[in-house]
């Protein structure tokens, strides 16, 4: 089955405690939030007394409030009202599937209940799949057969009918939910430890919980004018010159937020697009701005992977870029017109670009290189400006009690709180999350705090959150990050901090908002004022110069710093003066140092009386050609030497002898050191001697071109857990890992392997000799040598314990790789992109545990067949927009993400099988025209669409049960006989005595738009500024079964040249589970921009009885799993309600919009309302929807704010029509 089913994530509030069923009572109540985050479903009869109490005890060590249940029920008795009410007031559901879980009725009533929550109100579910595979509880196999069959026997045996009835249903939904559960994301135990995985399950559920609804929704809290505004500004077309938007505001008000769910909207809908986040910040680094570019170059370039190292190469690439290809650009954050003029150039755009730019300075953007040409860009500008009080009240309550309300007797300090925080949503944020938990006093507390402020300016706000931190590490945690460590490698950082005595915890993010930043540097400068070498953590260059001058103080005990950097290069970009150097006796006497960073430093003197006590030590750039012999580094953890004129590491002392056994580790060099970098070390030719780095758990050499071998010592790194040699293109030696048994991550980007045969070593299997890779490879050598046309052979000892291969851009062929892949039982991702293969190489299918695979820029690859069934994510983009002709899953595939160009536009044979089927006209056979009671179709060879010889094919579609094409006509096929002037049509089902089939639907569109250019362009121009949550963007069928209140709503693709008067024809299957006689049904057009529909038609098709005999010519379309008929969970809005789109496949969940909601909203379900005629019903409806949307309209187009008060009525009236769902 292909189909997204992802977890949504909820909120928390959690707290420590220990809960069984028999410690819980009463009933739940939402209206006080959740009682509990997770609830355990499981069978104690397996789990009870070792798995399922193993993760209890996990989950509430995390404080994460868990139910489990003490009793166990017999068969056949319901669920009490205590679970019932435990499972809906928790957040989450852990569902522990084993061997005997479906034997329990208990079990699978939880289940159902449990997937209910989950479909109606953001309940998580983890399934578990507890030595069992997830395809036997999908299609119900082996144990679950036999326990289905268990209940199937106790339901024949009953001899009530109502009991039998009651046991039927309840057999249909157990069958449906077993199915239901295992298509969500789970996670399987076998071959793996329990611990290791248990604590990943833990990480799991406290992330999902932690992740608040702030972070979808809580950011974007009063600003839905201004979406809707900017929305419109995107979906305007009549520019032909560069279209710039510039959201203004002061820090932390939610532009970023604004604009990166703009983006996360919108930019599948242009060719290339890239968002580029907190510019200002990354441009503090040294080569921040030309990474930015790089960024920027690679998701809009097709030559990003040439490297450049001048920001005005990468300036002249982008603007190439921009000159030819529709773009969609936010660039967040931008502070100075350099970075503007870096990464937009000077020359014009491709019309059609978009370009979002959000800053706290006005004049900015109109003072960048590209307003002072003759190009004149278009530019507007937001304002975000603070909260109004009622959301200012939620979004602090949200984060202080995790629902939008005040609890019971706090409503006075809530609403004394807001008058402190002027609307400012970060400053809310902060207060609501530093407040929680906390009694009313606490409140008052800090409400008097505020009051001696005469202005309470936001940094003062979040000063006060700082004062409030309960413990002294977490203050240095925020100091530490803030001066070191904001947009660093989480993993890099929390291993330094450990060795610093300084613990992260678990899932915290080394994300930091700029003025969180500011003020923990803030904090650290307080230490003191005027004298930088008594604080602990010194960032800036110049005070760090400062503090190394002061060798008088330090030498007398005075110094404090317990962190340094200093950045030469970054030194002479501020101009503070020339270059020096640097004495090492300078740091002698800073006995507390644990990080210091010396980037681009010539340091001068003996290393002897360096800082012992380091743990991290950072020399990007370093003239050292070797390690110094001197430099004490018996406690360092992390050292970092990129981009330096080292050449080998570690450089061995002259005639050393290899130590043995018994004085290994007192002669080790580097006995602590976890984390080693030397990445870009042009000079760099070998690696070896891991004898001396014991501990050493990441490598790290990207882009090292000099590097030949690493050595094989290597298997001496026992805790070695990541391998980065990406970019190091001349690297020939055999890579000997295989007898590690840690290392889950091996990058080998870019490593020039396509003259190579990859070979795989199972050291599992293989002869464990010493000297057997070396064999391995001088056979390779001696056969490589013989036929020199053969591909040689890269000999690659790889470990069992391998979950991420990365074998990007590498020239890599299809018969580059090896049979079989099987002996990497763990593996998860593999990355293959910008590899040249034709096909899906065969080892991948023999991955037994594959997740996520990548072919991202492999243009020659066609087809893409049969990939492992383990499979949730394929990722199949290509700058370049090549397209694969075919896709073929197996029909029992994990529900799967596929992220690739959508090919509707692309004439041709095209297929992703059980999802979309695209195909010329003219080679569709006679019989299934036939079948769909397409007859006298010579209007096909009439008036073919387009001019040239590709797109003048008429297509067919088939997706959803849905066949359709559209070809240049004025009139419909004269074989509709019902039919109805306008954009819908309404009948009832008569009686027949032969066989529905489906129906046939038909419309004719007669475009308003002049034929004159000038007056086409004016027209256009009209129509694109209709806000983007009217209409559609392509044609919207939306047909609905009124009697069995059922409604599919479907939008089909345009075709590439689309002419002026065009027909839609289309063929709907349906069965009579969704139609019969009798029935009444209602069929909708809306076209994009609301254009007219002339004509709708429409013909049902009955099967003949000569046909019934006949094998069927629908059969294999019949066959797909995601039509109508079939499972379209994923696409399901309400009961009975369906949105169909060919995204929904790659999307975590329905993008609805109003043009939606005005067709799903069930308006004539009321009471009331149920006799009302259908058009009045609907003019009613639409008119108010309308109404309040004129009123936004006007506001955006006269680039002002809509006033909600005024509009309060009509609010109302939308609220109570439309219900805004996800």
């Amino acid at each position: 089955m292909v189909v997204l089913s992802e977890v949504p994530e909820g909120s928390s509030s959690s707290s420590p405690s220990h809960v069984h069923s028999s410690s819980t009572g009463g009933q739940s109540s939402s209206t006080h939030g959740p009682r509990y985050d997770v609830f355990l479903s499981f069978r104690g009869f397996d789990t009870r007394y070792s798995f399922t109490d193993h993760l209890y005890n996990a989950l509430i060590n995390a404080h994460i409030t868990t139910f489990l249940d003490d009793k166990d029920m017999e068969t056949g008795e319901d669920l009490t009202p205590e679970l019932e009410n435990a499972i809906k007031s928790s957040q989450a559901s852990i569902i522990v599937l084993s061997k005997n879980y479906a034997t329990s009725t208990w079990c699978l009533d939880e289940l159902v209940l449990i997937l209910e929550q989950h479909k109606t109100s953001n309940h998580i579910v983890i399934p578990i799949f507890y030595h069992v595979e997830p395809s036997h509880v999908r299609w119900q196999e082996g144990s679950f057969e036999d326990a289905m069959a268990k209940h199937k026997q106790t339901m024949k045996e009953e001899t009530y009918a109502n009991k039998k009835s009651q046991w039927a249903q309840k057999i249909d939904r157990w069958t449906k939910a077993l199915t239901k559960v295992a298509d969500l994301k789970g996670n399987d135990v076998k071959g793996r430890l329990e611990t290791e995985f248990i604590e990943d399950i833990v990480k799991d559920i406290h992330r999902r919980l932690r992740v608040l609804v702030s972070s979808a929704q809580s950011l974007l809290f009063g600003v839905d004018r201004d979406l809707n505004f900017v929305t419109s500004w995107l979906k305007d077309g009549t520019s032909h010159k560069a279209d710039i938007l510039t959201i203004l505001g002061t820090g932390g008000i939610g532009k970023t937020s604004l604009a990166k769910h703009v983006y996360s909207l919108h930019c599948r809908e242009f060719p290339l697009s890239s968002c580029l986040e907190d510019i200002s910040r990354r441009c503090e680094n040294f080569n921040g701005l030309l990474n930015v570019q790089k960024q920027l170059c690679h998701d809009i370039s097709k030559t990003s992977s040439i490297q450049v190292h001048d920001v005005s190469m990468y300036t002249s690439k982008i603007e190439n870029a921009l000159a030819h290809k529709k773009v969609f650009l936010v660039l967040d954050d931008v502070d100075t017109i350099d970075q503007l003029d870096a990464l937009l150039g000077s020359k014009s755009f491709h019309p059609g670009s978009k370009i979002i730019i959000t800053t706290k300075n006005a004049w900015l953007t109109k003072s960048c290189a590209l307003f002072k040409t003759n190009i004149n860009p278009k530019h507007v500008e937001v304002l975000l400006e603070g909260l109004h009080e009622i959301e200012s009240l939620q979004l602090l309550c949200l984060h202080a009690f995790t629902y939008n309300y005040p609890k019971a007797g706090y409503e006075e300090v809530s609403n004394k709180l807001l008058e402190y925080c002027q609307g400012h949503p970060l400053a809310l944020k902060v207060l609501g999350e530093s407040l929680y938990n906390k009694d009313v006093a606490d409140w008052e507390g800090c409400i008097e705090v505020l009051k001696k402020e005469t202005n309470p300016h936001i940094n003062k706000i979040l000063r006060m959150s700082f004062d409030s931190l309960p413990y002294e590490n977490d203050q240095k945690l925020l100091k530490y990050i803030s001066c070191y460590f904001v947009g660093k490698d989480k993993d890099v950082t929390e291993t330094i901090l450990d060795a610093c005595d300084i613990n992260i915890g678990q899932n915290n993010e080394l994300k930091m908002h700029q003025l969180v930043q500011e003020m923990g540097r803030f904090e650290v400068s307080q230490e003191s004022q005027d004298k930088p070498w008594k604080r602990s953590c010194l960032w800036s260059n110049k005070e760090s110069l400062i503090a190394l001058k002061r060798k008088k103080a330090i030498a007398h005990g005075k110094a404090k710093v317990k962190g340094l950097a200093l950045d030469m290069r970054m030194r002479e970009k501020e101009k503070l003066g020339a270059l020096f150097e640097l004495e090492t006796d300078a740091l002698s006497n800073m006995d507390s140092l644990v990080l210091l960073q010396l980037n681009y430093v010539h340091m001068i003197g003996s290393y002897e009386n360096f800082p012992g006590e380091l743990r991290s030590l950072c020399m990007h750039g370093s003239p050292l050609k070797s390690i110094p012999s001197h430099l004490r580094m018996e406690n360092l953890v992390a050292l970092d030497m990129s981009y330096s004129n080292i050449e080998s590491f570690p450089k061995p002392p002259a005639n050393r002898q290899k130590p043995d056994a018994s004085c290994l580790k007192a002669k080790q060099l580097f006995p602590s050191l976890k984390i080693l970098n030397l990445s870009f070390c042009k000079k760099l030719c070998s690696i070896g001697d891991f004898d001396q780095l014991p501990t050493l758990e990441r490598l790290i050499v990207r882009n090292s071109i000099s590097l030949v071998e690493v050595g094989e010592s290597i298997e001496h790194c026992f805790e070695l857990a990541l391998i980065d040699l990406s970019y190091c293109k001349n690297l020939k030696k055999p890579l000997n890992i295989g007898m590690l048994k840690k290392v889950k991550t091996v990058l080998l980007d870019g490593c020039n392997l396509g003259e190579f045969r990859i070979k795989i070593t199972d050291f599992g299997k293989a002869n464990k000799n010493n000297n057997f890779v070396s064999r391995l490879w001088n056979w390779a050598r001696l056969t490589s040598s013989s036929s020199p046309r053969d591909l040689k052979l890269f000999a690659i000892s790889l470990p069992r314990s391998l979950v991420t291969l990365s074998l990007a851009n590498n020239s890599l062929y299809t018969k580059s790789f090896p049979i079989d892949f099987s002996c990497l039982s763990m593996l998860k991702e593999l990355y293959l992109d910008g590899n040249p293969m034709e096909s899906l190489p065969s080892c991948v299918r023999t991955l037994p545990r594959i997740e996520i695979l990548s072919l991202e820029d492999c243009d020659k690859m066609k087809s893409v067949e049969h990939p492992p069934r383990t499979l949730r994510k394929l990722m199949l983009f290509s700058r370049r927009r090549s397209f694969i002709e075919k896709f073929v899953f197996d029909s029992k595939i994990s529900p799967l993400r596929l992220y690739s160009f959508v090919r509707g536009f692309a004439p041709g044979l095209y297929e992703i099988e059980g999802m979309v089927k695209i195909q010329p006209m003219v080679n569709v056979e006679e019989k299934i025209l036939r079948s769909l009671g397409w007859t006298y179709i010579d209007f096909l060879n009439e008036s073919p669409m387009g001019t040239n010889s590709s797109e003048s094919q008429i297509q067919m579609y088939y997706e959803f049960g849905i066949f359709s094409t559209m070809y240049e006509h004025e009139e419909m096929p004269s074989w509709f006989g019902h039919r109805s002037v306008g954009p819908s049509i309404s009948f009832t089902i008569p009686s027949s005595p032969k066989k529905l089939r489906g129906l046939n639907f038909c419309f004719v569109h007669t475009s308003q738009c002049p034929d004159d250019p000038v007056l086409r362009s004016q027209y256009l121009g009209e129509t694109f500024r209709h806000p983007d949550i009217r209409f559609p963007f392509r044609p919207m069928i939306t047909v609905s079964n009124v009697t069995k209140n059922q409604m599919w709503i479907y939008e089909r693709y345009l075709d590439r040249s689309v002419p002026n008067d065009w027909v839609l024809l289309s063929h709907w299957m349906f069965e009579m589970n969704e139609m019969e006689a009798g029935d009444y049904v209602t069929i909708d057009v809306t076209l994009p921009y609301d254009e007219p529909t002339n004509e709708c038609g429409v013909r049902l098709v009955y099967e003949e009885e000569e046909e019934e005999e006949e094998e069927d010519a629908l059969g294999y379309y019949k066959s797909w799993n995601h039509i109508i008929g079939g499972d379209l969970s994923h696409f399901q809005t309400a009961t009975g309600e369906y949105v169909l789109y060919y995204e929904g496949f790659s999307q975590s969940g329905l993008a609805l919009f109003p043009y939606h909601q005005c067709f799903k909203t069930r308006i004539f379900d009321r009471p009331g309302l149920a006799n009302e005629p259908r058009a009045n019903r609907s003019d009613r409806r639409v008119g108010r929807v309308n109404e309040y949307l004129e009123a936004v309209r006007l506001a955006a187009l006269s680039n002002q704010k809509i006033d909600c008060r005024k509009q309060e009525k009509n609010v109302e009236s939308v609220r109570s029509l439309v219900k805004p769902e996800n």
